[in-house]
This record gives C-alpha cells, sequence and structure tokens, in this order.
C-alpha cells in the first residue's frame, strides 16, 4: 500500500474511536443529568474538553502527516492508553453506574486488537484490571461503596473479561503471523514463478548455439518495429548466409561448423549497434534489421560485417577463407515483412550467383 492509502486508512480509523469518544461523552452527560456522575458541572465540562482537546490534536497528526516520524505511525498504544485513562477517570466518578461503563474498557482494549504487540496488549489489560481495583479499595477504604460485594463482583468479572481478551489477543495475532508468513511464502514462489517464466521466454526467443534470438522472436519484433514506424523514418533489412557452410561441416566436421556459427554472431554483435536487432533465421542464415537506416548506412554496416568475418581466425581448427554473402533492403512505411523478406531473398541469390563474399542490394538495378 502506498503512504496515502496507508494514511486515509487511519484517518477513518481514528474516525472510528473518535465517534466512539462522542458516544461516551453523550452518555457522560446523561449519567450527569440523572444523577449518576459524581462530578461538578465545571469539571464535567473541563473533562468533557480535554477529551475533545486530545481528539483534536490526534487529527491534526494524522492529516498532517507527522505521525509518518513514528515507529507505530498508526498511535494504536498511544490511543489505546489515552482513552484507558479517560475511562479510568470516568469511572472514578461514578458510583451506583460504575458496572453498566466497564464495558468501555473492552471497546477501548477491542482498538488495539489487531495492532497491539502481545506484550502491549497484556500491560494494557494488567492497567484496566489494577485501575479498577484501585478506584474500588480507595473508595472502599473511605467507605463510599454502597455495596461491597458487588464491587468484588465486579471486579472478578472484569478479570475473566480482560482474561478471554488476552487468550483471544494471542490466537488473533498468531493467526496474523501465519497469514503473514503465508503471504511472504507466496509473494517469494511468485517472484520465483516470475524469473522461471522470463528464463523460458528467453529459451522460446533465444537460439540456443548462438545465443542470438531465433526466427520466430525476429519476425515478432520487427513486426512491432513496422507498426510502430512514421512516416520519414526508413529500416534497412539484411539476410545474410554464410559462405560454404555446408563444405565446412563435411571437411571439419559439425563442431567445426558450431563454432563458424558462434563466430559470426560474436563478430556481428561487435559490429551493430545497441538498436539493432540480430536472428539466426536457420541453418546458416541470419538476419538483421537496422531500425532507423538509410541505404549508404545499410550497405557500410553489411560491408563492415563482411570484411570483419573474413579476418575470423577459429582456435584449433585449420578453416580458411571464411566469408559471407548479403541480401540488402529497406523497409518504409506500409510495406509487408514478408515482401521485403522476399527482396533481401532475392538480392542475396544475386549475390552468391556473383561469386560470393559480396553484399547484393533490392535497389540496385539489376541490369546495369
Amino acid at each position: 500500500m502506498t503512504h496515502n492509502a496507508i494514511q486515509r486508512l487511519l484517518l477513518k480509523r481514528f474516525a472510528l474511536a473518535a465517534a466512539t469518544y462522542g458516544l461516551a461523552l453523550l452518555l457522560l452527560w446523561l449519567a450527569y443529568f440523572t444523577g449518576h456522575y459524581n462530578d461538578s458541572l465545571a469539571g464535567v465540562a473541563i473533562g468533557s474538553a480535554l477529551v475533545v482537546i486530545s481528539q483534536a490534536i490526534l487529527f491534526a497528526l494524522f492529516f498532517s502527516g507527522c505521525n509518518l516520524r513514528f515507529s507505530d505511525p498508526s498511535l494504536t498504544e498511544a490511543q489505546v492508553l489515552l482513552g484507558l485513562g479517560w475511562q479510568t477517570w470516568l469511572i472514578a466518578h461514578l458510583e451506583e453506574a460504575r458496572g453498566e461503563f466497564l464495558v468501555f474498557y473492552v471497546l477501548v482494549l477491542l482498538f488495539g486488537l489487531f495492532h497491539l504487540s502481545q506484550r502491549a496488549f497484556v500491560r494494557c489489560a494488567m492497567l484496566v484490571f489494577f485501575s479498577f481495583c484501585a478506584i474500588t479499595l480507595w473508595d472502599g477504604y473511605h467507605f463510599r461503596l454502597h455495596d461491597p460485594a458487588l464491587s468484588a463482583l465486579q471486579a472478578c468479572i472484569l478479570l475473566i473479561v480482560l482474561a478471554w481478551l488476552v487468550i483471544y489477543a494471542r490466537f488473533v495475532q498468531t493467526s496474523r503471523q501465519r497469514m503473514r508468513q503465508r503471504r511472504f511464502a507466496l509473494q517469494a514462489h511468485q517472484d520465483t514463478l516470475r524469473g522461471l517464466m522470463r528464463q523460458l521466454e528467453d529459451l522460446v526467443a533465444t537460439d540456443e548455439l548462438t545465443g542470438l534470438f531465433n526466427r520466430r522472436h525476429f519476425l515478432r519484433l520487427a513486426t512491432r518495429e513496422l507498426n510502430a514506424m512514421e512516416a520519414d523514418v526508413v529500416h534497412g533489412l539484411a539476410l545474410i548466409d554464410l559462405d560454404h557452410f555446408k563444405r565446412i561441416n563435411d571437411i571439419h566436421g559439425h563442431a567445426a561448423g558450431d563454432q563458424v556459427l558462434q563466430a559470426f554472431a560474436g563478430v556481428a554483435g561487435a559490429c551493430l549497434r545497441d538498436g539493432d536487432v540480430l536472428a539466426r533465421y536457420g541453418g546458416e542464415e541470419f538476419v538483421v534489421l537496422l531500425p532507423d537506416c538509410n541505404a549508404e548506412s545499410l550497405t557500410a554496416c553489411c560491408e563492415r560485417l563482411r570484411i570483419a568475418f573474413t579476418d575470423v581466425e577459429l582456435l584449433g581448427l585449420n578453416v580458411k577463407n571464411l566469408s559471407l554473402s548479403a541480401g540488402m533492403t529497406l523497409l518504409e512505411l506500409g510495406d509487408d515483412l514478408d515482401d521485403a523478406l522476399q527482396r533481401a531473398d532475392q538480392a542475396l541469390y544475386r549475390a552468391k550467383r556473383d561469386g560470393r563474399n559480396r553484399c547484393a542490394a533490392a535497389w540496385e538495378n539489376v541490369d546495369a
């Protein structure tokens, strides 16, 4: 989740807590007017004002984003302690209606059920029990308890409820921890699966011997480039065939032929630009796509590649006179890829017919 989403969630959570405070204040004033609250009107007003001020301060922290500076941006423990303190102050001024207002202790603790750590929740529960017991003992010491047996029963009921809440909170937190671990494990599996998918895509798109793109992936990339072409852009396309490759296989073996193919891939990779696309088209035939390229640049690139390949020396093999032939054509907006490949193939045929080890262009005048 983003910081903004987290802040919106925390603000909604704070609004729920503030609404609970508003309900408690209404009940406080109702207890006062019915004679069950043992304090003056000024005391009730001051206490209510302090509650409103405390909530206004918390709202300012959340609204300004200052809460993000704390280790716990939700400020859950601070809000719970504040609520417990206000509830204890309320309980201390109640007499016969004290038991009815004990339910607010439970509401405050439930607010921190999912966000407080186990130790913090136990600390808050113990604070509730000892605060209520201290108020009861203080009133008993000053002989202000109307029914000591009822007060003792209230303390026992509160202890049982708090113990149940602690056990339930532990169960909830343990379940959340397990869910978190499973979510992390699932995320790790998903990352592993994505990595395997990327490896599979690479295997599907790559020629195993040369490490170049295969024919299928080249056609996909070339089609994408054609679809994205602009009106004033021209691409270069060349089909390259290694001369006398079958003779190399027959004389020196297929391992030597594989080494020749790998040597060409290395030489071609060094001669091309980063954005150029080179693929093994099939057997000893390769295809090159040069985006944003004119006739002069395409010819210069293919000639540079042809010359570099003739200078290749294979380690441990006495294979000499390596050469290649290339057929070149240009791609313009609206051009068909199959037609362009056919033009390049015809130019390649002319290059091989005219003696090999040369580059022929589809735009050349054949009759010249």
